[in-house]
C-alpha cells in the first residue's frame, strides 16, 4: 500500500495518568522523573497498561497502519531506556545544556555502560498482543544518549557512544526476536550537535544497527515544538544519513516548511515524512496533509514514503492529537487515491 501511516513514536498521555502541567513545565527528563505520575506506585503498571490500550485503539480508530504503544509508560522518549543501563550514577546528577541553551540534570557516566536486562521487550509484547497491524518500537539512539550524560569515565564521548551502541544493538536483537516489525532509533541530537555527529554519530548508529533482523528507522528532528520554538529552515545533518545502514529516515517538513529537495540526497531510503505541524494546535485538513505529501513526491519515490507527524504527539491536548492523527490518515488516503 502506498503512503502507510504511523506515529513517530509518542502519543499524548491521559491527564489522569501523568501530570501534564508538570510535564510541559520542564524539558524532557534525562534522569528519572517519577513525580510526574499521578497513580500510586502499586497501581502504576495497571494504569499504564490501560492507557496503552487506549493509545493503540485510538491509532487504529484514526486509521493508522503502523502502530506504536504511544510511549505511554515513558517520562520522556529517552530516559526509560537510558536510565536502565549500568555504568550511570542516577542519584548525583550532572548537567548539560539543551539545544535551547537551558541546563538540565543528566546521569553521570562513572563506569562501563552496558545493558543488564531487556528494557522495552515486555512493552513491545503487550503492543503485539493488542493489535494485528504492523508495529514499531522506538529506542533512544546511542549518539543522543551520549549527549545526554556527563562523561566521567571514558577517554571520550565517542568511546561512550560505542558502548551505548552495543546496549542498543542487544535491545534491537531482542525486540525483533520477540516480534517487532520496525525498530526506530530517536536521534534528535544529530541535528543539535552536527560537529560531533560528523565525528562519531553515524559510526555509533551503524554499530547499533549492525546485524538487525528487521526494518530499522532513525528519527531526526528539531526538537518538540512545545519546547523549541525557533526552527531552522533546514537540517544541519541530513545528507550524511545516506551512509546510515537504516532502512527508513524520519524527518519533519511541516513545522520548518522544509525544502524537500534535500530528500534527493537520500534516494533509496524509505522516508518517514513528517506532515503535521505540532507547533500549531489547529487540526490540519486532510487536503493540507495531502499537499504536504505532494511536496515530497518530486524527490522521493511514492512507494518509499511513510506518512507521520513531524515529531511526537506527547505534548498536545488529546482531542488535538487525535484530530491531527485522523487528518493525517485521511490526507494520505487522498494522495493514495490520486496515484491509483
Amino acid at each position: 500500500m502506498l503512503f502507510p501511516t504511523s506515529l513517530v513514536g509518542s502519543y499524548c498521555q491521559p491527564d489522569w495518568l501523568i501530570d501534564r502541567a508538570k510535564l510541559a513545565g520542564q524539558f524532557p527528563p534525562r534522569t528519572r522523573a517519577k513525580e510526574l505520575w499521578r497513580i500510586p506506585a502499586e497501581f502504576l503498571r495497571q494504569a499504564q497498561d490501560d492507557a496503552t490500550r487506549i493509545a493503540i485503539l485510538e491509532q487504529e480508530e484514526a486509521g493508522l497502519d503502523i502502530i506504536t504503544d504511544g510511549e505511554i509508560r515513558r517520562e520522556s522518549y529517552s530516559n526509560r531506556f537510558a536510565t536502565a543501563l549500568s555504568g550511570l550514577d542516577l542519584d548525583n546528577h550532572g548537567t548539560v545544556l539543551t539545544r535551547s541553551g537551558k541546563p538540565v540534570p543528566v546521569p553521570r557516566i562513572v563506569s562501563k555502560i552496558s545493558r543488564m536486562n531487556p528494557v522495552e521487550v515486555e512493552d513491545m509484547k503487550f503492543l503485539r498482543a493488542h493489535t494485528d497491524r504492523l508495529i514499531k518500537v522506538t529506542l533512544p539512539g546511542p549518539f543522543t544518549m551520549s549527549q545526554q550524560a556527563v562523561n566521567e569515565y571514558y577517554p571520550s564521548l565517542a568511546a561512550a557512544a560505542m558502548d551505548y551502541a552495543e546496549a542498543v544493538k542487544e535491545e534491537i536483537a531482542d525486540l525483533f526476536a520477540a516480534g517487532a516489525d520496525v525498530v526506530q532509533l530517536d536521534e534528535p541530537w544529530l541535528q543539535a550537535r552536527p560537529e560531533a555527529a560528523e565525528e562519531y554519530g553515524l559510526d555509533a548508529i551503524n554499530a547499533a544497527l549492525q546485524g538487525a533482523a528487521g526494518k530499522t528507522a532513525v528519527h531526526i528532528c528539531f526538537g518538540y515544538a512545545a519546547m523549541t520554538k525557533d526552527r531552522p529552515e533546514g537540517y544541519s545533518f541530513l545528507p550524511q544519513m545516506k551512509n546510515c545502514t537504516c532502512n527508513q529516515i524520519s524527518i519533519e517538513t511541516a513545522q520548518s516548511n522544509l525544502d524537500t529537495s534535500v530528500l534527493e540526497e537520500l534516494r533509496g531510503k524509505d522516508i518517514i515524512l513528517g506532515v503535521l505541524d505540532l507547533g500549531d494546535q489547529t487540526v490540519e485538513t486532510p487536503e493540507l496533509v495531502a499537499a504536504r505529501i505532494r511536496r515530497a513526491l518530486p524527490h522521493v519515490d511514492a512507494d518509499k514514503i511513510i506518512v507521520a507527524p513531524d515529531c511526537g504527539l506527547k505534548y498536545l491536548p488529546r482531542a488535538v492529537a487525535f484530530g491531527k492523527m485522523k487528518a493525517m490518515a485521511d490526507g494520505a488516503a487522498i494522495v493514495r487515491a490520486e496515484l491509483g
